[in-house]
């Protein structure tokens, strides 16, 4: 219906992107990096920016920013595919294959983290890509974004600090 009303007949859409998972895949990556360009994610220039940071709020501020960016344009079709891969075994795919990304980025992040601080006692690099992975999750985006009215801005605050409180060792104990 939404390819008829935009002028464009459905199979027109579907021989340019094939099944609605093929579609949704483009559009969450075009969501995602806010641009049409073949380039990966963390081969753009911001993450030479951010792995160029000196310090770990620099490089925490850049990841945010960015990342916060790209939740506001994509958290929402992200949930939509949540939904739809209940009832798609293609969409099910793609749903893994973003989750995998994200673990990608996440661990990005943490080596990133690890460049300029220690970790925190008792966590491992591995529990501090769960943590980032779990902070990065789009259904957190809405639920901040959406449900409680925080703009791009609080959220990429929020996420730096987060980072940073629940993966970097302070040098005291940790507040509970």
């Amino acid at each position: 219906a939404i390819a008829t009303e935009a002028g464009v007949s459905v199979p027109t859409v579907e021989l340019l992107f094939g099944t609605k998972a093929q579609l949704l895949h483009v559009g969450i990556d075009v969501a995602i990096a806010g641009d049409d360009e073949p380039v990966p994610v963390l081969s753009r220039t911001w993450a030479a920016e951010a792995q160029s940071a000196h310090g770990l709020a620099e490089f925490l501020s850049t990841v945010a920013q960015v990342l916060s960016e790209a939740q506001a344009r994509s958290a929402g079709v992200m949930l939509a595919a949540y939904e739809a891969a209940a009832s798609d075994p293609d969409i099910e795919l793609l749903i893994m294959d973003r989750e995998s990304q994200r673990e990608r980025t996440a661990t990005w992040i943490v080596d990133g983290v690890l460049e300029r601080a220690g970790l925190r006692p008792g966590l491992d690099r591995a529990g501090a890509i769960d943590t980032v992975w779990m902070l990065m999750d789009p259904v957190i985006f809405n639920r901040l974004s959406r449900h409680r009215g925080w703009g791009p801005a609080r959220y990429a605050s929020w996420f730096a600090d987060g980072v940073a409180r629940w993966l970097v060792d302070t040098g005291g104990p940790v507040a509970l």
